[in-house]
């Protein structure tokens, strides 16, 4: 495949798995914050966002690795494309779900909530535990 080719072909995938995600935006100042402030050991600029979404660029490996987590996609299928057959989900083994944030940042979002939120986040999550020890 063409250099250029296989640059569009990336842009294509990355952009469904945005939208499969439910991120309804192609902003590349929007997508390069989300993913700074997800992944702060791999930061990304503007406008290498913008040079991905436009087939200009393909991230490096750990760009690639880092977008396929918080996208909840196989990094191969992102890359290349290949595998899974007609979509890229066959590429997911079946897991848990799992916040593409690490838990520190959940943490640090956390206490940035008032009090009231804080409660019913603590609410929300005790109920969810204990429904889990029922099952």
């Amino acid at each position: 495949m063409a250099n250029s080719q296989a640059r569009d072909e990336f842009s294509k995938r990355l952009r469904k798995a945005f939208q499969d995600k439910g991120i309804g935006t192609d902003s590349p100042t929007w997508l390069s914050g989300e993913f700074s402030e997800n992944y702060p050991g791999r930061r990304v600029t503007q406008q290498a966002v913008r040079k991905w979404l436009n087939g200009e660029a393909i991230p490096s490996h750990d760009k690639i690795k880092a977008l396929a987590e918080w996208l909840n996609v196989s990094p191969h299928w992102l890359h290349y494309g290949e595998g899974g057959g007609a979509g890229h989900s066959a590429q997911q083994p079946a897991t848990p779900y799992r916040s593409a944030l690490p838990d520190q940042e959940l943490i640090r979002r956390y206490r940035k909530l008032n009090v009231r939120q804080q409660q019913a986040v603590a609410e929300i999550i005790t109920a969810l535990a204990a429904k889990d020890r029922r099952r």
